[in-house]
């Protein structure tokens, strides 16, 4: 007997969630595999930099946030189900095109052209010329990335996208929350499973086994997603029960949605108001932290500390797993503002934001206590993280809280943008900062080499977040609801 004919409402809705956790998952594995196999695997074979690195990192961050401005506008064209398909379609190619760089390198470099990876190593330890395997590899990474990237960008909105077509307005925030989880299950899952196939395989097999997830995946979205109205699998009363926003809105409230329904907003127009560069200033000053403890912490815990990719795998996984509080955090403490204190919605965000900026003040202290044990540093690092998440929570809903619906879309690929450029700085910067330092063996506050480049970027991390809340608040002092765009 079906559901509809025993009057129980089905619950296809929240196998859309899972499907899109699982995305956002995958999403995460496939951008950790560089950062976990570079310094023990990929390096050596073509004599990379910590500056090659960083500028590969940075570039990556740099696309991904070029990438942001149109993958949501792409994904609204092909609508959620072909969009999502061709989001993970690409990052997933352009994850299993790193294993390949290695062939590439070995056929331009030493004119050897192999199928064979071990053969490729082996060609390309031959080449006399090391700065042109060097620039070969880097580039050829660089252009994997590229792929990667704009594929990647495409998740969020896809995802998003899917929630608001399965979900009526009061239980968005809770499936997104639940989707959104998958970027820290991707973080502590990627330690320890990618540098062990790496170790086993080879680093090549760590790209093509984690870039084989996202084809999986998209074999199980074929058959799973539907529009709700055209979904064998939802009845009559999950029906309703999404279409409820529809049933319940006053008529003058539909008619002013509609009247906005499709309006496009300009950059131009966009940057005028304050509170877009305060959006814009906070994400760029603090955007750069997380990248940098995403793609650095394994190179700083071998650089520092001489663990190897699998001797670290505990410590890596033990920084995401701190970072889960914020899945708590990021919405206690402005609910908490709001209600208890009487703020209005931007005030809580803004004093729970407050909150957050001084946690990361701690990672001054993750260099003088490493000489005790590597695992305090890979504590505090954990809190920086876990109060990065609940600072980025908040202040993507800042955007909400302040702009018209039909201009958030536009502003927070505003953002992203900044947040990606201010990634590609902390990147590419400390790659040519840990060179600089290792080979000058730089001196300063009783660091010295390598260390004292990792100190110094430490220092900029503790601060960047009260920086950029004074500078945000500076510019927007108080709720200012946008009516005129």
């Amino acid at each position: 007997m079906s559901n509809l004919q025993t009057g129980k409402m089905t619950n296809h809705r929240w196998t859309i969630v899972v499907m899109l956790f699982m995305a956002t998952t995958v999403n995460y594995l496939d951008r950790q595999v560089l950062s976990l196999t570079w310094a023990d695997f990929i390096a050596p074979e073509f004599h990379w930099t910590n500056t090659d690195y960083g500028l590969i990192t940075g570039l990556f961050s740099l696309f991904y946030a070029v990438s942001m401005l149109f993958a949501g506008k792409l994904v609204d064209w092909l609508d959620t189900k072909k969009g999502f398909l061709w989001a993970i379609g690409v990052w997933s190619v352009g994850a299993v095109l790193h294993a390949f760089c290695g062939l590439l390198t070995a056929g331009i470099t030493a004119d050897v052209w192999t199928t064979s990876f071990h053969s490729a190593l082996e060609a390309i330890s031959t080449v006399g010329d090391v700065s042109l395997v060097v620039s070969v590899s880097v580039t050829l990474f660089v252009f994997a990335r590229l792929v990667l990237a704009i594929g990647e960008a495409g998740n969020f909105p896809a995802a998003i996208k899917a929630t608001a077509e399965y979900f009526p307005k009061k239980d968005r925030a809770y499936a997104t929350s639940i989707f959104n989880s998958g970027a820290q299950i991707g973080a502590l899952l990627a330690p320890l499973t990618i540098p062990f196939i790496a170790k086993a395989w080879g680093w090549e097999m760590a790209f093509i086994v984690i870039g084989a997830l996202g084809f999986i995946w998209m074999g199980f979205w074929v058959f799973i997603y539907h529009k709700p109205e055209q979904n064998k699998k939802v009845n009559a009363l999950e029906l309703a029960y999404i279409n409820q926003d529809d049933e319940n809105d006053a008529s003058e409230g539909r008619v002013k949605a509609d009247a906005n329904a499709g309006k496009k907003v300009s950059f131009k127009k966009a940057f005028k108001y304050k509170q877009t560069w305060s959006f814009a200033v906070g994400k760029f000053l603090t955007d750069g932290v997380w990248w940098f403890l995403l793609f650095w912490v394994p190179a700083y815990l071998s650089s520092v500390y001489g663990l190897d990719s699998t001797e670290s795998a505990p410590h890596v996984f033990l920084v995401y797993a701190i970072s889960m509080i914020s899945v708590f955090a990021a919405g206690f403490f402005p609910a908490y503002f709001m209600k208890k204190k009487k703020l209005d919605p931007y005030q809580g965000r803004m004093r729970a934001m407050l909150l957050f900026a001084f946690f990361p003040l701690l990672i001054l202290f993750a260099q003088p206590l490493g000489s005790v044990s590597v695992w305090l540093p890979v504590i505090i690092i954990g809190i920086a993280a876990a109060a990065h998440q609940s600072w980025s929570a908040n202040i993507f809903t800042t955007v909400s809280d302040m702009f018209p619906k039909h201009a958030v879309g536009t502003i927070t690929g505003i953002g992203g943008m900044a947040g990606g450029i201010g990634g590609y700085f902390i990147n590419q910067g400390s790659g040519l900062l840990f060179d600089f330092t290792k080979n000058t063996n730089m001196k300063i506050f009783g660091f010295q080499g390598i260390d004292s480049g990792y100190f110094i970027i430490f220092v900029f991390c503790a601060f960047a977040y009260l920086l950029g809340w004074t500078i945000m608040k500076a510019l927007v002092p108080k709720y200012q609801l946008i009516t005129d765009m």
